[in-house]
């Protein structure tokens, strides 16, 4: 299944390179927006990070509630439910609630 999504031709190139990306965020572990830029070979265009996370089609699959800012806050969440929603997904996979 991972194979499908990596073939994604939804979005722009950039797009598809931090749905890529964010593939890659083992479960139970987060990154920052910042940290995926630089993964990416973009490291001014965070915001764009966050807005590519917004754009994402597949926000289960394509992990983008495993990405946090910078300062620790957990950022939103696109998916439905919300930041809620996100909360609930980070504390079931660090198995506490951190967030």
């Amino acid at each position: 299944m991972i194979d499908e999504i990596t073939k994604i031709s939804y979005g722009t190139q950039f797009q598809q390179k931090v749905w890529k990306q964010l593939i890659k965020i083992p479960f139970g572990s987060v990154m920052t927006y910042k940290q995926i830029a630089y993964l990416i070979d973009t490291p001014l265009a965070s915001r764009a990070v966050a807005n590519a996370c917004a754009k994402n089609p597949y926000p289960i699959i394509i992990p983008c509630h495993r990405v946090i800012r910078s300062n620790g806050d957990i950022g939103g969440y696109s998916g439905t439910g919300g930041i809620n929603k996100k909360r609930k997904l980070l504390n079931f996979e660090f198995g506490y609630e951190k967030f």
